[in-house]
């Protein structure tokens, strides 16, 4: 199982929020790029990057994600505001390894499809959910969309990875949804990144148990409740 740790960026600074308000947001960092390269020295080998600027539409950070993954030697996937082919385009042809399409997922799959004809594997969904359905535009609004349906459309769509966040769980440091990462391995036949509720290695070895292909962990690292080293150790 790939350990992802997570870099979420709003104003240029690396920050994290709780079940995804951006009213309740913790500044770690003002140095994204300086935390990025140490996530790397401790022995990362994939790093998840969310600008929440853009996935709220407003003024996006991609000049310093781009500027973040020229700093590394590991692939760096990154979402939040990508939602047309130019955008794609820019992050791909600048050192992105992966995008990861959201709220676009949910509003325009034909994009998803017509980016999965491009670029193959090195396009994901992420898909957010809250009680079970899917939330978009920042995690501010709720669709009527179930999670697992949107990962099956995805799926047919070409899609090969899915980012999957359980948002009551997110930032809480209260421990994974397993159930609900278990449930998607089970129905859908894709890579889950499972995402939300790290709060110590064990986590990791629950979702692990899941068959989940990956775990993002953001929070945790932060405030020292997972050491990254340690967690690769027994994990990977």
């Amino acid at each position: 199982m790939i350990i992802y740790p997570a870099i979420d960026i709003r104003n240029g600074k690396c920050v994290r929020l709780t079940q995804g308000r951006y009213d309740d947001m913790t500044v770690f960092s003002d140095e994204p790029v300086n935390t990025a390269i140490k996530f790397q020295e401790a022995g990362a080998s994939w790093l998840h990057v969310v600008d929440l600027d853009g996935a709220r539409g407003d003024a996006n950070n991609r000049g310093l994600i781009i500027e973040i993954a020229s700093k590394l030697n590991i692939p760096v996937q990154t979402g939040g505001g990508i939602r047309t082919l130019d955008d794609i385009k820019e992050l791909l042809e600048s050192g992105i390894a992966r995008v990861i399409l959201g709220t676009a997922a949910v509003k325009n799959p034909e994009l998803v499809a017509k980016a999965v004809s491009l670029y193959n594997d090195r396009i994901a969904a992420g898909i957010d959910a809250k009680d079970g359905y899917v939330a978009i535009e920042g995690w501010e609004k709720v669709s009527r969309i179930k999670a697992l349906d949107l990962a099956k459309t995805m799926k047919e769509a070409g899609v090969k990875t899915i980012i999957y966040t359980d948002i009551a769980t997110d930032g809480m440091l209260s421990g994974p949804n397993i159930n609900a990462m278990a449930e998607m391995v089970e129905k859908v036949n894709m890579e889950v990144i499972a995402s939300g509720g790290v709060s110590k290695v064990e986590d990791l070895l629950a979702l692990k148990e899941t068959g989940v292909h990956g775990a993002i962990v953001g929070k945790a690292i932060y405030t020292g409740s997972v050491d990254l080293k340690e967690a690769l150790a027994r994990l990977c």
